[in-house]
């Protein structure tokens, strides 16, 4: 069985500040480059660079970026040089403990405070006209999020990309654990500036990986294997549920209705850490109706996102007309914010979006509007030569399918759900269970999210489920268009664990899958394949309630045994022209 999971880098109050009393500066040509360490509310230091161009005497509006990426030697400064040459002053500030900050690294938990202060500081230079910006993408997208926890009257605008929330999209998903940000912590933690031979040993980490995984030990014994002690890993596992931890992090629920800030947000189809981020553009519209709020997206992975999208994306050519430039749509809106210039033009609408399979982009008032109707399919055990039906029709009789599945067995892997590559010329037929639908009469586009529910009864006390959703093209072929990762007992509610009861019918509603727009042709049929989660890749979830990073092999005594009813179901968003 073939999964492929990308070790990306994620990702993903008032105060009176003040600076250090060490404070460099120096001429780079036509820059004035300054170093401060700017302390905190709580009397940590935070390493700030600001650049300006030399002839400017007059204060302007700044543009901020925040990070745990040092890369002062050449790339922050050219970014701070490019702010500089659109007419802006530009800085950078690093998360507290990094470059020049005395103070212990502990990415996510002080940023949003820390942001803030750093905001309130440049708010009162004389080379600030008291109006400031921030840009950046993955965690540079998270700090900007956590600072408007508490808005500052200074901060006039964001532009997050593929932005993470800690606790939703790394490094746990829908309550899974899942493994790329263990060695992201070493690369981002154990040097002041990027320890690029930790975090680039890749086969250190799947080494790792593959022995947790052959001897079964409990999750939370990862950097015992390593013999390699992991203080973040091991605050991270400790928090399971969404708790005040996470929460405590960036905007929860009422925080986002005093956002009252223009924002544009940019992501991916095949971002890893979609969730993260719509979850933010979801949040603010719940909470802040009015929010004036874009996003723009596409076929991109994380990386692509923050550059305007790659010709190819785990092996799909994307149409050309879906590649953009981050960089100069960016500052398009900085003067659309500060100087009164003209909106970016793919701003058509609120929801921005890109068809794939169409060449073309189009616009929504809101993500439900992307779709004007919907396929509700339940996952039936009618046969269709051989997969079972996805039919409209809710089934007579109620009926189920059957799975074992035995967690000692390390030879077999469950949930092939990863989408790379994007277009496959297989299905996985290993284990698990393939639905599909009776070829479209006419073609439509999957526009949104889909959601669904499972109707399961377990033998145990929980599991971990994947469902993914595919276009068979007449050729044969399978493309990846979204899918989910969740925790059955957190399937209510991601702040609360509640255990199944062995045996009974439950029913598991799911909706955070990865929002998509493909154009599927006629003669297309839609796929939903559905497994227990069970592979390297992630925590293993044996069902017996206890807390899943302390479970191991022991506990796997009896396999898991399902029934997957065939009143379960799934429903599509799609756009009829």
């Amino acid at each position: 069985m073939k999964i492929i999971l990308h070790l990306f880098i994620f990702l993903l109050i008032g105060c009176n500040a003040s600076s250090q009393k060490k404070e460099t500066s120096e001429l780079d040509g036509e820059y004035n480059i300054q170093d401060v360490l700017i302390e905190t509310r709580d009397g940590a230091k935070v390493s700030v660079i600001i650049v300006r161009k030399n002839e400017i005497t007059e204060p302007k509006p700044v543009i901020l970026q925040s990070t745990i990426y040092v890369r002062d030697k050449g790339g922050d400064l050219n970014t701070l040089k490019e702010s500089a040459n659109k007419g802006y002053i530009g800085v950078i500030a690093y998360t507290r403990g990094k470059r020049l900050s005395p103070n212990e690294i502990w990415p996510y938990e002080n940023d949003g405070n820390d942001t803030y202060d750093v905001i309130d500081w440049i708010s009162k230079q004389k080379w600030c006209d008291g109006r400031i910006g921030m840009f950046g993408g993955s965690y540079n997208g998270f700090t900007q999020w956590a600072s408007t926890k508490k808005l500052h009257p200074a901060l006039k605008t964001i532009v997050p990309y593929v932005a993470n929330r800690p606790g939703m999209g790394l490094p746990m998903e829908n309550n899974v654990f899942i493994n790329p940000n263990y060695e992201w912590a070493f690369y981002v933690g154990n040097n002041k500036t990027l320890d690029t031979i930790a975090g680039n040993d890749r086969q250190r980490s799947r080494d790792m990986q593959n022995k947790w995984w052959e001897n079964g030990i409990a999750y939370k014994k990862l950097d015992s294997i390593d013999e390699r002690p992991n203080k973040w890993f091991q605050r991270w596992i400790s928090h399971p549920s969404f708790d005040d931890y996470w929460q405590s992090m960036a905007p929860y629920k009422e925080d986002f209705s005093q956002i009252d800030i223009p924002v544009l947000s940019i992501d991916g189809y095949y971002n890893d850490s979609q969730n993260s981020g719509l979850y933010y553009l979801r949040e603010h519209y719940k909470y802040n109706p009015q929010a004036e709020h874009y996003l723009i997206i596409g076929p991109y992975g994380h990386f692509g996102a923050q550059k305007g999208g790659f010709p190819e994306v785990n092996g799909y050519k994307v149409d050309a007309d879906a590649l953009i430039n981050t960089n100069e749509i960016t500052y398009q809106w900085f003067d659309y914010i500060f100087k009164n210039g003209k909106k970016p033009e793919k701003l058509k609408d609120k929801i921005n979006y890109q068809v794939m399979g169409a060449n073309e982009w189009r616009s929504a008032s809101s993500i439900t509007e992307m779709s004007n109707k919907s396929l509700k399919l339940y996952l039936t055990k009618e046969k269709v030569e051989d997969i079972n039906l996805l039919s409209p029709e809710k089934p007579v009789e109620k009926n189920f399918h059957f799975q074992e599945v035995d967690f000692s067995n390390r030879e077999i892997w469950n949930n092939d759900y990863y989408p790379d590559p994007i277009i496959r010329d297989y299905r996985d037929m290993g284990n698990g269970f393939n639905f599909i639908s009776k070829p479209l009469e006419e073609s439509i586009i999957v526009n949104g999210s889909f959601i669904g529910q499972l109707k399961v009864s377990i033998n145990k006390k929980d599991f971990d489920f994947g469902v993914t959703l595919y276009e068979v093209m007449p050729n044969g072929e399978y493309f990846s268009l979204s899918y989910i990762i969740g925790r059955a007992s957190y399937a209510d509610d991601i702040t609360k664990r509640k255990l199944l009861e062995p045996n009974k019918i439950e029913t598991i509603r799911f909706s955070n899958t990865h929002l998509v727009s493909k154009k599927l042709s006629k003669g297309s049929r839609l796929l939903v394949y559905i497994n227990v989660n069970k592979n390297p890749f992630s925590e293993l979830n044996y069902g017996t309630g206890k807390k899943v990073a302390e479970e191991n092999i022991k506990d796997a005594k009896e396999p898991l045994k399902i029934k997957w009813y065939n009143d379960s179901f799934v429903e599509i968003p799609i756009w009829k022209d």
